[in-house]
């Protein structure tokens, strides 16, 4: 999504499609909570279900879905993959997200839309419209 020097976008829609579908990809906790996981190193599905405590499928589905969307790629050992970042621009993603939480104070959990209270109670579906 190309940004003038103004400030406003070059065209108005140029990217948004994409720019949006990244983010949507990025916007649950669990797909979060497993990308944390891989900026410090590869891990298998088996290694992410203990570290996050969540279900073999559950995991399983999570990181389907960020394979399909290109942020993580597996590597073949034997029986065994093991995932990692496919992209090291995603750490430079979540450290500007940082800065901009830091920035706003962390407004963006008080937002009556997507604040933390505004979470629904069952799991999004993966890449869901």
């Amino acid at each position: 999504m190309a940004i003038d020097s103004m400030g406003g976008s070059k065209d108005a829609t140029a990217g948004v499609d994409a720019a949006a579908a990244l983010f949507h990809s990025l916007s649950d906790v669990t797909r979060l909570a497993i990308v944390r996981r891989l900026a410090r190193g590869e891990a298998r599905v088996a290694d992410l279900v203990a570290e996050l405590g969540l279900a073999q499928s559950t995991v399983s589905a999570h990181v389907a879905c960020l394979r399909d969307c290109r942020l993580v790629e597996g590597r073949p050992e034997g029986r065994q993959v093991f995932y990692s970042l496919a992209r090291p621009e995603l750490l430079d993603l979540f450290a500007a997200a940082e800065v901009l939480l830091a920035a706003t104070g962390n407004a963006v959990a008080l937002c009556p839309n997507y604040g933390t209270d505004s979470r629904p109670a069952a799991a999004e579906e993966c890449c869901d419209g």
